[in-house]
């Protein structure tokens, strides 16, 4: 391990020591602190924050889309990548006070393969029984780390999952995806898999008096249906209203179980849209992106938190619409899938 400095982090007053050879994210999470953050990849931008004192700040890799140049030389940073040399002090431009002194420490933990099953053509429903430790404390809607086995590489899923001794992931395949390619065709049930976390603050905030709007696509279930079952299993019955979209109805799955939530959370309702039905399929519900299906459902959302979890086109398309229907933009919560290698 390197030398330690002094992150101060503004306008909270928390302050933390950050090893040289982590980044800011990586520490603060291992100390429990509950930072806005995305990929950890430098891509998504959910964790850009401003730097009012210091100069020692290098940055691994990361994507000028996330970080333009100007705003760099503007005094901006991504914590995710940020490593620092000398005390500093970052203003936090995206954050929730409530949360980030509620965070869980991640920890390092193997899980032993249940079940791999294909859910769609692209989606496989994996479930992980965990080993050492047999529990991890993790908040619905948070997001595990899983190494390829003889690789130092690892990807990020969403849980779908609530209980902390098997774990839930719905995972998107992609072809010559480098995770892909192990799920499909190396992985065994009885495997065992090494795991980080836990991640994210994709998590339902406490607001009794607010309507909830889901809004997801592809694998962007997962951590939506965490959710969903935690909001089930603890009673809470704010009205939610749940926006799907698929392309066919092949690929929509785990619908009976979401129809079936009902039962325990009468003002919830499930709209799922395809937007390229095939001719002669059955399908009697809604018809186009999901965004235009939000519209045409929805017209006053000032006093309601939104949650989107999918493809970036998705979500990029969702937030301005919510905006536009008065959802307040701090409590417009979302998971941007990104890409490494051609798989999430």
């Amino acid at each position: 391990m390197g030398d330690k400095h002094r992150v101060r982090f503004e306008p909270v007053g928390i302050e933390i020591e950050v090893d040289e050879e982590q980044t800011v994210l990586r520490s603060a999470s291992e100390q429990g602190l509950m930072l806005m953050h995305g990929c950890k990849e430098g891509q998504c931008a959910a964790c850009k924050s401003f730097v009012l004192d210091g100069d020692d700040i290098e940055l691994d890799r990361y994507s000028t889309f996330a970080l333009p140049d100007y705003e760099k030389e503007e005094g901006f940073t991504l914590l995710c990548r940020a490593h620092v040399y000398e005390d500093v002090t970052i203003e936090l431009l995206n954050f929730d006070e409530e949360m980030i002194r509620s965070g869980l420490p991640i920890v390092t933990a193997v899980a032993e393969v249940v079940s791999i099953t294909p859910v769609t053509h692209d989606l496989r429903h994996l479930v992980l029984k965990l080993i050492e430790p047999v529990e991890v404390t993790f908040f619905p809607g948070q997001y595990m780390d899983i190494r390829i086995p003889g690789t130092e590489v690892s990807r990020s899923f969403s849980m779908a999952s609530t209980a902390k001794n098997q774990l839930e992931f719905i995972i998107k395949v992609y072809p010559d995806g480098l995770f892909s390619a192990f799920l499909d065709k190396k992985l065994r049930v009885g495997d065992r898999l090494d795991l980080t976390g836990p991640f994210g603050v994709f998590t339902l905030r406490d607001a009794p008096d607010r309507d909830l709007v889901f809004v997801g696509g592809g694998a962007g279930l997962a951590p939506i249906l965490a959710l969903l079952r935690s909001m089930a299993e603890r009673g809470i019955d704010r009205k939610a209203v749940f926006y799907y979209g698929a392309r066919t109805a092949k690929d929509l799955c785990f619908v009976a179980e979401i129809e079936a939530l009902k039962e325990k959370l009468p003002d919830f309702q499930f709209v799922p849209a395809l937007s390229e039905p095939v001719a002669g399929e059955a399908w009697d519900g809604e018809v186009g992106f999901v965004t235009d299906v939000l519209k045409r459902y929805e017209a006053d959302l000032s006093r309601a938190h939104a949650y989107l979890c999918g493809p970036p086109p998705m979500v990029e398309a969702a937030m301005p619409l919510l905006a536009s229907l008065g959802a307040p933009e701090k409590h417009i919560y979302y998971d941007k899938f990104t890409t490494t290698g051609g798989e999430d």
